[in-house]
């Protein structure tokens, strides 16, 4: 019995010494396939090259490998038409497959489309000293449009007409400079409305931005080349077309330089300095279809000298530094003047100055480089109420052709649109506030007008814009 259970403590050690003896056996065999596979050397699929001649290898579905000089000249072919390089996210899944036969596009429908390319080409002149607008033409446009604001729109008419003709007198033996514009205006008073009005007129490529997400080159936002590359996408990348376009820089006080700082500041004076060479004019190298470069972005040059830049913003505070500087005389004594005598000037604004603006924070260079400067007043009750009408696009317009889709007729009676106006002038934002409180003056209504399809007529009243009373429904039995 002794002899077996020693018989058995043996064979127990030798089990687990046969177990390692696999495992060690399994180690060596896996780095001889190593090695084996180490011995044949990868080669892209393309230019046949190896490893060792072309660099590391780009590893793709089905076992495939490609260098990175093949790879790179695939994306320069893709990038070749006039889309920039996300062409190729809208091609067919069928044709990112590898392995497969790619489906042949036809010829034809390539040719036409070359066909339509070089028909708008022909179709769009070029500017001619004949077929531009005089500055009463346009502004008799911008009437039609824009409610109020009579000496921004006649500047506006008159540095827009100016402008194009400088570009289009290609022999003039005397240069003529570029005439910049800033406006300024509180908010609701119609500056970007203006501008796209005036840019859906002239049928020219208008890119508006906002200055507060421009920085410095190198830091997070975007860099200023960004609203060059917003106006070459206008002009559907045509760069002909983007040189003589509009660009409109919104809350352009946001980049006035910082008060009592100590950190670096990399979204006001930097981004005023890094716009001087677009304001004046140069060559700039911008991404075509991208706001920021990089490698896989291709690029294109634009000479900013036939761009016509518009400035804009609201400039909250500016008003106390042009009270400071017309209050300089003495309150007390003979030729004194009190100190709220401009307190409710609607126009305090048209009497800005250059050394305001410098107060403000907007440095000599910058505004150097816009010389036409003018303002923007505040709306006041009347021009609310004709807002809310006479425009071609008018808010009530299009409120009355909503309900017409519903064959439903709409009526603001006088009272009605004296109280809109009122609570728009307590809200002190301008025609902003006009929509506001016109959506909610009209969700009951437009809620609950299609669950009965008698109804023929509404009309909106005072006492409903006022909270103590309700719109007169009528019926179309009732309608004569």
């Amino acid at each position: 019995m002794r002899i077996r259970k020693a018989k058995k403590m043996d064979e127990e050690k030798k089990l687990p010494e046969e177990n390692t003896a696999e495992k060690t056996t399994g180690q060596t065999a896996e780095e001889k396939q190593e090695k084996k596979d180490s011995a044949y050397e990868e080669y892209c699929q393309l230019c046949r090259r190896p490893a060792s001649i072309a660099g590391k290898m780009m590893h793709m579905p089905n076992n495939l490998c490609i260098c990175n000089d093949c790879l790179q000249k695939t994306f320069d072919s893709i990038n070749s038409g006039n889309v920039p390089y996300m062409e190729m996210f809208t091609l067919d899944p069928a044709m990112l497959r590898f392995g497969g036969e790619l489906p042949k596009m036809p010829k034809v429908k390539k040719k036409a489309k070359e066909a339509e390319k070089t028909q708008e080409k022909e179709e769009k002149p070029a500017l001619d000293l004949k077929n531009l607008k005089a500055p009463h033409k346009i502004k008799a446009e911008l009437d039609e449009y824009v409610i109020g604001q009579e000496h921004a729109k006649k500047v506006v008419s008159v540095a827009v007409y100016n402008h194009y003709k400088r570009v289009a007198d290609k022999d003039a033996t005397i240069e003529l400079e570029k005439s910049n514009m800033l406006m300024l205006g509180p908010t609701g008073s119609g500056k970007t409305y203006l501008v796209k009005t005036l840019a859906r007129l002239l049928n020219v490529p208008l890119a508006i931005t906002d200055a507060t997400s421009l920085t410095e080159a190198g830091y997070i936002g975007d860099d200023v080349e960004s609203v060059l590359s917003k106006l070459l996408a206008a002009a559907d990348n045509d760069v002909e077309r983007a040189e003589h376009g509009i660009i409109f820089i919104d809350e352009i006080d946001k980049i006035a330089k910082k008060r009592n700082t100590n950190s670096r500041d990399v979204s006001g004076e930097s981004v005023q300095q890094g716009l001087l060479k677009l304001l004046e004019g140069s060559e700039v190298e911008v991404p075509v279809g991208a706001t920021n470069k990089n490698a896989m972005v291709p690029m294109t040059a634009i000479n900013t000298k036939d761009i016509l830049f518009i400035c804009g913003g609201a400039f909250p505070d500016l008003d106390k530094i042009i009270k400071k500087r017309l209050n300089k005389t003495a309150t007390i004594g003979f030729g004194s003047e009190l100190r709220d005598k401009y307190d409710e000037d609607k126009k305090l604004l048209e009497k800005v100055t250059v050394e305001d603006l410098r107060e403000y924070g907007m440095i000599p260079e910058f505004l150097g480089r816009l010389p036409v400067v003018f303002a923007l007043q505040g709306l006041d009750k009347e021009q609310l109420i004709q807002v809310l009408q006479e425009p071609k696009n008018a808010i009530l317009k299009q409120y009355e052709h909503l309900l017409a889709l519903d064959e439903v007729k709409l009526i603001f009676d006088d009272d009605a649109l004296e109280a809109i106006a009122e609570r728009a002038m307590e809200k002190d934002t301008g025609a902003r506030a006009l929509r506001a409180i016109l959506e909610e003056i009209m969700l009951d209504i437009m809620y609950e007008i299609p669950k009965d399809e008698n109804i023929g007529r509404v009309t909106i009243t005072g006492d409903y814009v006022r909270g103590c009373g309700g719109p007169v429904i009528e019926m179309r039995g009732s309608l004569k």
